[in-house]
């Protein structure tokens, strides 16, 4: 049975869409087919050509430029959220950084300066547009965010972005403990590898790719699309009961210690 999401009645905002291959935009785009007006912040103008480029054509989208380390910007970002809906039913997190210097080196070598970026703009931000997302989210608002296996194991050249995504993870129970009275869920979705800008930054990533669909049960990677929809369950009242978590989708590759062959 095809369980059908009407989501005509909700808003959102996804923030840090940088092309079609964002993680981000696979979850917007499930949100746009089941009737959510959704608005969007860019981090800088070298990426609106693009996120223009979706948008067109589509209704009850809106896009506005926010540096997410501003609170500047933050604060015109969420006063454009509360003109276009009035309230906001789901905030999507899909903002990560770290400088090329922090990934290429060992992580030994990682300045306070690298630190400080990658956590700031990785982690904390989750807590900064939370914050300001709070007086406009209603009850059974949705706040979701996106991780990666490398907070919980040693993924070489990762380095200080897995500290970060540590920090995320732990950030997102946090969250969830101090806004679940006013019935705001939130969670981190754990994505496998897959072939996003943010990837392209990490050293070998290519041959990490491979191997984690090699070693995974399901013998592939997953896809961009499967993340989309683990968002919209957990987003919409499909996932009510859930918070606080950080929820796998990678085909099951970070439950396996080593490739096992299975007899022939």
């Amino acid at each position: 049975m095809t369980v059908q999401i009407d989501l005509s009645d909700k808003t959102a905002l996804v923030m840090g869409v940088a092309n079609a291959r964002s993680l981000g935009w696979a979850i917007a785009e499930q949100l746009l087919s089941a009737g959510c007006r959704v608005g969007f912040s860019y981090q800088g103008e070298r990426l609106k050509s693009e996120l223009d480029k979706l948008l067109t054509g589509r209704e009850g989208v809106w896009a506005q430029q926010a540096d997410a380390t501003s609170e500047a910007d933050l604060t015109a970002l969420f006063a454009r959220v509360k003109e276009e809906f009035g309230h906001l039913d789901y905030l999507i997190h899909s903002i990560a950084f770290a400088p090329r210097t922090a990934m290429d080196g060992r992580f030994l070598d990682t300045t306070e300066a690298d630190w400080n970026t990658a956590l700031n703009v990785s982690a904390y931000t989750l807590v900064s547009t939370a914050r300001h997302a709070e007086p406009l989210l209603r009850p059974g608002a949705s706040i979701v965010s996106l991780t990666y296996h490398a907070s919980q194991k040693v993924v070489p050249k990762y380095n200080v972005m897995g500290v970060a995504k540590a920090a995320l993870e732990a950030t997102t129970r946090y969250l969830a403990s101090e806004m679940g009275a006013a019935g705001v869920r939130v969670n981190t979705i754990s994505a496998g590898p897959m072939r996003t800008i943010a990837a392209r930054s990490i050293p070998g990533f290519g041959s990490m790719f491979e191997k984690a669909a090699e070693a995974a049960p399901l013998g592939r990677n997953a896809t961009p699309d499967e993340v989309g929809k683990l968002a919209l369950f957990l987003l919409s009242d499909l996932g009510s009961g859930v918070t606080g978590q950080t929820v796998y989708v990678d085909a099951g590759s970070s439950i396996m210690a080593m490739k096992i062959e299975q007899p022939s």
